[in-house]
């Protein structure tokens, strides 16, 4: 048996008992600070630390985090505010649209110029196009899809091989229609991304392409 494990054996005290008087006398180090520089706490690079520098040491590291964890929600926050800017002036030059053809010209260069899209498409499926119909079937089984598609898939849907795509059928009043937006980039469009932006611009073109 090692010495220290002879000494924690041997221990006249339970350490959970001590754990438990720490945690409910937070003062106790301020009544015998000598305590604090006296302790030492092994340390994976430095050896051993006062509890002093180590509890400096956890601090910056939960500062650090914490300042971590509010870039990443002001980034979220500033995306979704730019989202929703953006889709408020489509949704208006939407509306104003007279037929499906000036409703196809304005979400295209709209997403195009806010997103550098490569394609933008609505795309009928008709029952005797097979090829269609299978993508209808199997990509979008689930209502939308997101990342890459065969090259036989992006040439019937976009006429060319592309990098991603993010696919979202249409209501059933808008008859079976595939709203299809791609990217050179294989990485922009991926499963596990939101789908906000798509989600909010289906909405509204479930309630436009009836009345066109």
């Amino acid at each position: 048996m090692s010495d220290a494990s002879k000494v924690k054996k041997e221990a006249p005290f339970d350490e959970i008992l001590i754990r438990e008087y720490l945690l409910d006398n937070p003062d106790f180090f301020s009544r015998y600070p000598e305590l604090l520089l006296a302790m030492r706490i092994p340390h994976a690079e430095r050896g051993a630390v006062s509890l002093v520098e180590r509890k400096q040491e956890m601090l910056r590291s939960r500062v650090q985090q914490l300042e971590e964890e509010i870039t990443s929600l002001m980034g979220v926050a500033s995306r979704n505010e730019m989202i929703y800017m953006f889709n408020t002036a489509l949704s208006l030059k939407l509306l104003q649209c007279e037929d499906l053809g000036e409703l196809r010209q304005a979400l295209s260069e709209g997403l195009k110029s806010q997103f550098h899209f490569s394609h933008v498409r609505l795309i009928t499926v008709h029952d005797l196009d097979s090829e269609l119909s299978r993508i209808w079937s199997k990509r979008l089984s689930q209502g939308h899809y997101f990342g890459r598609l065969t090259i036989e898939e992006s040439k019937r849907l976009f006429g060319s091989d592309v990098g991603s795509v993010a696919l979202s059928r249409l209501s059933e009043q808008c008859g079976q229609v595939i709203f299809a937006i791609a990217s050179q980039d294989a990485m922009h469009f991926h499963p596990e991304m939101d789908n906000l932006l798509l989600d909010q611009l289906k909405q509204l073109l479930d309630h436009l392409l009836p009345k066109l």
